[in-house]
């Protein structure tokens, strides 16, 4: 499905990521395995899979590595074909506290948002230059519903994000650039369990979704070969969420 690609995936030593790296890289891809402080989960994914793996280490916080993050990914092979933004956090800004709800809109919108959006710029502009690529962002059904109460401003920054995806994909289809959004429930990641792992009791399949099924989608999406279905959000969320 991916054979000859090369896909960065952002936050990729670990969860989701890690399982889209792995699946990418079973499908044949060439992967760029970003990471920003999880050194060991980089170092071990690419010691399991060896071959067509590139670490690259970038706070994607920061706009100029996120500038670095990107020359490196291209740098490695001389072109992207696929870009996963996976990287984020669930991060509180309680309404309460003035000064946690500055920094929590500030540190959300930072990473959920921006962070993806400037890699998504610096992908449009090269997919235009290549003959076209793909683009597929890890939104949240936070992005359709809402979060909670604490975390207001991580529901905004995956709103936004996902409207992000919907735009690329009608601005820049001509171009053959591809666009899809994925939108999570509660996975088995650090995220669930930071929430509480006894919420799965209460899921319809009575689990949280295993990073591997969302990692599937990904490839799937990011193969090209459904390219109609550009623009689209996906919902993996064990009908926890349907709408």
């Amino acid at each position: 499905m991916l054979e000859g690609r090369t896909v960065l995936v952002t936050g990729g030593s670990g969860g989701i990521g890690r399982a889209t790296v792995e699946v990418a890289h079973r499908e044949g891809a060439h992967v760029v395995l970003h990471w920003s402080r999880d050194a060991t989960g980089a170092r071990e994914a690419r010691d399991a899979l060896g071959e067509r793996i590139h670490p690259v280490q970038g706070d994607l916080t920061s706009p100029g590595q996120r500038q670095d993050v990107w020359r490196q990914a291209v740098a490695w092979r001389g072109r992207l074909d696929v870009l996963v933004n996976n990287a984020g956090a669930w991060l509180a800004s309680p309404l309460d506290d003035a000064v946690q709800w500055q920094e929590g809109w500030d540190a959300n919108l930072a990473l959920n948002l921006q962070a993806p959006a400037d890699l998504c710029r610096e992908a449009v502009l090269h997919f235009r230059e290549h003959g076209g690529g793909a683009v597929v962002n890890v939104v949240s059904r936070s992005a359709h519903r809402g979060d909670d109460a604490g975390h207001l401003a991580y529901g905004a920054a995956k709103g936004g994000l996902l409207a992000l995806t919907k735009g690329i994909a009608r601005g820049f289809a001509a171009d053959g650039v591809l666009a899809y959004a994925v939108a999570p429930g509660w996975v088995g990641t650090g995220i669930a369990a930071q929430a509480g792992a006894d919420r799965a009791m209460g899921l319809p399949l009575g689990e949280v979704t295993p990073p591997g099924d969302v990692a599937e989608v990904i490839a799937f999406l990011a193969s090209g070969r459904s390219r109609h279905t550009t623009g689209a959000t996906v919902d993996i969320t064990g009908a926890d969420y349907v709408r």
